[in-house]
């Protein structure tokens, strides 16, 4: 009976499960990275996310925490804030190489001419206890988010981003790319590979399609 042949008429429909990702693909980056920001909120917003994208999927927390002394011959060399209480024996420091857009966002931004100390950006200063900082971070980390999404919200990209979205698409798309997982745990600084295995958004419909499509081909 052809009613049970499944490539016909009557397709199986199964059943429609829906994943949330985190992950802009390669055309979702470049619309947003070529998009016109229409405040100044909303530039700084664009220009951080895509500093967090650009160096390692650094988090917010760490590009504010970074000071002058952390800036060694075109990279950033530091100890992630969420791992600062572990041995410094176990501490493997984060090596991010700068390429020429991050460098022109520092540049931006940023401020060397103070002792190394200092933090290379304005939203924190040394003065400010803990729990300050912390404030300042939020509120700043925030302000990312909101502007971003009102950006997203113009140009048809995902206005639910937020800054952690630049981890998993930088790790998604990096490993669509070929890159390895235990390149992108090792870039990202994770312990264990399963972290850096749950950044991942999978891998596009039509990468496996086209996959299986050209298997059949021994040439």
């Amino acid at each position: 009976g052809r009613e049970y042949y499944p490539f016909g008429r009557r397709k199986y429909q199964p059943p429609h499960t829906k994943k949330v990702k985190k992950a802009l693909d390669r055309t979702q980056l470049k619309k947003l990275f070529e998009c016109k920001p229409l405040t100044e909120q909303q530039e700084k917003a664009k220009d951080f996310w895509f500093l967090s994208f650009a160096c390692n999927a650094m988090n917010i927390k760490d590009i504010l925490y970074l000071q002058c002394k952390h800036f060694v011959d075109e990279k950033i060399v530091f100890y992630r804030e969420k791992t600062k209480n572990t041995s410094k024996n176990e501490l493997k420091p984060i090596v991010v190489y700068l390429n020429e857009y991050a460098k022109s966002i520092i540049n931006k931004y940023g401020n060397f001419d103070q002792s190394s100390d200092s933090f290379v950006f304005d939203v924190l200063k040394n003065s400010m206890d803990e729990k300050s900082k912390k404030y300042a971070t939020k509120n700043f980390t925030r302000m990312i988010n909101q502007n971003l999404q009102k950006l997203c919200r113009n140009n048809e990209l995902p206005n639910s981003i937020s800054t952690i979205w630049a981890r998993h698409s930088l790790t998604t798309n990096s490993i669509r790319k070929g890159a390895s997982m235990e390149m992108i745990q090792e870039i990202l600084g994770h312990a264990n590979i399963k972290t850096t295995q749950g950044y991942f958004a999978g891998f596009d419909d039509q990468v496996k399609k086209e996959l299986i499509e050209n298997s059949m081909d021994f040439n």
